[in-house]
């Protein structure tokens, strides 16, 4: 989902409340404020609302007691008349509009910084919007007023969606370094900035094209992903990484990784950040069909566009789960051999699970079939590939067992029942390492 921003007129209104609040009233305005905000929010009606109209209870004046009016006019020197108090200050608002407008602007902004990285953490914790005040922005919601607009802010980086004065600068030069989960607070000069980050990926894509080890591309990587989320950087190149590091963890069959990287990516694909979406809505789609998740399969089906369904990769994927919603094992296995991009490395995680579904099928189908066959249809390398498998799953039981792979029988009858048991022992239940 691509991150809203505020029209000009509740812009305007924050700004004009934040200049009326006082030490008494700060914090009972600040959450009627908050308030009135989220429930136009959950409404949506920040673009219909006439904020030019609203008003906040707690900024109404209260009345003075009679009783201290009377003792003011007995006690209190004469008090000007209306002329010379309008006068003096419509000067006064004059001589400080200039000093007060900009500050009073510069707070509204930051309100709606910090209203909108609460909205995005709270879509991703089911779409609830919330103002809780933590280390980030408790400055703004604070009992006593801090001063702002002081122009001591470092310069914003133009890669973090959401820069305030509390995000983090490295300032380390290396290239490399060693995965190591943070215990205490990330220091700058421990952190790689943007650019070396940048120069550490083409670094590592050399190195993997070299055949490096996978377990040290793996550190650094992990390494690179925690300088980026420390920093708070999410751009193209954030999506960049991560879908580079999902494509080698697919590559190794390193499902931990690859579903760490899938749920990341799905986070910044949906703040609008550019990347590989279709690739990687196949992957998921193939990844839900190994876990045979129907509930959220369907869920996450129904959200895609028809522009998004035409698209090969996804074409393919839901190609696939029809083909196996409906038992075509020949369709499912020629979708194997033709699988785009590296869906056929998700595919080879339940691939002998539908093979084995496939033989409970053929072997009630046929009484007898050569291995030749079998090797064909369910999309083996190879006959020897393929009688291999048959033994391992207690089907191999061939009516001529000496004789060369070229010529082996399977019987049928005989090979269903253990097939079966097999089934259930093995691929009933599913675990995903890593899954989501």
């Amino acid at each position: 989902m691509s991150q809203e921003t505020w029209p000009p007129q509740l812009k305007d209104w924050v700004a004009r409340c934040l200049g009326q609040m006082t030490d008494a009233n700060r914090a009972e305005a600040q959450t009627e404020l908050r308030k009135v905000i989220s429930d136009a929010f959950n409404s949506k009606s920040l673009w219909t609302t006439d904020w030019g109209g609203v008003q906040l209870q707690s900024l109404i004046p209260k009345p003075t007691p009679t009783l201290n009016i009377l003792k003011r006019k007995i006690h209190d020197p004469p008090t000007p008349s209306k002329k010379a108090k309008k006068n003096a200050l419509k000067n006064a608002n004059t001589a400080s509009d200039y000093s007060d407008q900009a500050a009073l602007q510069r707070r509204a902004a930051r309100f709606q910084r910090e209203h909108e990285i609460e909205r995005q953490k709270n879509y991703s914790n089911g779409g609830h919007i919330s103002f809780r005040t933590s280390h980030s922005n408790s400055h703004l919601f604070s009992q006593s007023p801090i001063p702002f607009g002081n122009g001591d802010e470092p310069e914003a980086d133009p890669n973090v969606p959401n820069w305030d004065r509390f995000t983090i600068v490295g300032t380390s030069q290396e290239l490399f370094k060693d995965y190591l989960r943070l215990t205490s607070e990330p220091k700058p000069e421990q952190i790689r900035p943007y650019a070396v980050l940048q120069r550490t990926l083409l670094e590592l894509k050399s190195r993997w094209r070299q055949k490096t080890n996978y377990n040290w591309i793996c550190s650094q990587f992990k390494s690179l992903r925690q300088d980026l989320t420390v920093q708070r950087i999410k751009n193209e190149f954030t999506a960049q990484v991560y879908e580079i590091h999902a494509r080698m963890a697919l590559e190794v069959g390193d499902m931990v990784e690859y579903n760490q990287c899938q749920s990341m990516l799905r986070h910044l694909y949906e703040l609008g950040i550019p990347g590989k979406v279709e690739e990687f809505t196949a992957y998921r789609i193939l990844m839900l069909l190994h876990g045979r998740n129907r509930s959220e399969l369907n869920l996450y089906v129904g959200q895609l566009t028809p522009k998004q369904k035409d698209v090969p990769a996804v074409r393919h994927a839901l190609d696939v789960s029809r083909a196996l919603s409906m038992g075509n094992y020949h369709r499912f296995f020629d979708l194997y051999l033709n699988s785009p991009n590296m869906g056929a490395y998700i595919m080879d995680h339940f691939v002998d699970r539908e093979r084995v579904k496939a033989l409970l099928v053929i072997t009630k189908a046929y009484m007898k079939l050569p291995l030749s066959f079998i090797q064909n249809e369910l999309a083996f390398d190879t006959l020897a590939q393929a009688r291999d498998f048959l033994i391992e799953h207690k089907g191999g039981l061939f009516s001529n067992p000496n004789s060369p792979d070229q010529e082996k029988i399977l019987d049928c009858k005989p090979a269903a029942a253990p097939l079966a048991q097999v089934y259930d022992e093995k691929y009933v239940k599913i675990r995903i390492k890593g899954a989501i």
